[in-house]
């Protein structure tokens, strides 16, 4: 006799897309997650995801809050993909801008599967790092310190400042002593990472590095030069935007980018004497971006004003900030 089905049995629910390309990454033995770097500004974390990756996908230089935005770096470890996660820094925010980039800092730890503080052995622990260490004991991601610089640290100091940031009530998962710069404890990091995001399909293409579109990333390039070669004299307000991206017959690129500063004055500094300070800073950024493309790049720089650029939703839009912080 054939056994009747039960009908007030409820039925099994179907698998998920989701649930199903998990168990088809545990049987090919695929991880994958997201992990996001929080500190101070000038902590090392731009430097870092350039180490990781292996290539640069975060602008550096010397100036602190020179990263506006989230910018993702993706690296393959073993058969994880690790996708990190460079975020703002960290600090008390006076602007609008600045309070927008604080908030999305803030956002890409609280998303992420592993959230790894970054603090500067040289500089210690400063009003920015207890504030972030202060916000982190309420963290439910799990979390790594990395103390950057250690090259430059004596043993001793370093083993005592390790000694005091433990002690400071966050629970950190594991704790790396590191070189950013020199690559120092970066295996031994890539390693811990790869066994220790989760089993899963990989979020991105073998060969990708980045999801930052190319234009954007030619604009952040030029806005690397821009800081690079002013330095001390140009304002934070200042912006660069890619207006044109266009594919010739011959191959090369045209583009054609556009420099966003709050004074006349400014721009008067952008453009320098007899318009070397532009040129100067054209050439740098036209040989990195035709690297980058692999292409012959014309680069065509536009300096203009636009007051108060800060208090524009487009410009946020445009660097993936949310205006209303």
């Amino acid at each position: 006799m054939t056994e009747e089905p039960d009908m007030n049995q409820p039925e099994k629910p179907a698998e998920t897309a989701a649930e199903a390309a998990t168990a088809a990454a545990v049987e090919a033995g695929t991880r994958s997650g997201f992990v996001a770097l929080l500190g101070a500004p000038n902590a090392g974390k731009s430097t870092l995801v350039n180490q990781l990756v292996g290539t640069k996908v975060s602008i550096v230089t010397h100036k602190v809050q020179t990263t506006r935005a989230l910018v993702r770096g993706i690296a393959i470890e073993d058969r994880t993909q690790i996708v990190f996660v460079d975020t703002p820094g960290v600090f008390q925010p006076k602007r609008r801008l600045d309070r927008a980039m604080v908030k999305t800092a803030w956002s890409g730890a609280k998303d992420a599967d592993v959230v790894m503080a970054i603090i500067d052995a040289e500089r210690g622990i400063s009003g920015d790092v207890e504030s972030i260490l202060d916000r982190l004991k309420e963290s439910k991601r799990p979390v790594v310190l990395l103390l950057n610089k250690i090259d430059a640290v004596p043993r001793e100091k370093l083993l005592a400042l390790t000694k005091d940031l433990t002690e400071r009530g966050v629970e950190f998962e594991k704790v790396f002593m590191i070189s950013a710069l020199k690559a120092f404890g970066c295996a031994d990091l890539m390693a811990w990472l790869a066994t220790r995001l989760p089993p899963g399909p990989w979020y991105y293409p073998e060969d990708q590095i980045t999801d930052l579109p190319i234009r954007q990333l030619a604009a952040e390039i030029t806005r690397e030069k821009l800081f690079l070669r002013l330095h001390q004299e140009l304002p934070y307000a200042s912006h660069v935007e890619t207006e044109l991206w266009e594919k010739r017959e011959d191959g090369s690129i045209r583009i054609e980018q556009t420099i966003f500063v709050e004074r006349e004055s400014q721009k008067k500094i952008v453009i320098g004497h007899k318009g070397e300070t532009i040129k100067a800073i054209g050439s740098a950024a036209r040989r990195e971006i035709g690297d980058v493309a692999e292409e012959k790049v014309h680069l065509f720089l536009f300096v203009k004003v636009r007051e108060n650029w800060g208090d524009d939703p487009e410009r946020y839009r445009e660097m993936g900030l949310d205006f209303s912080t």
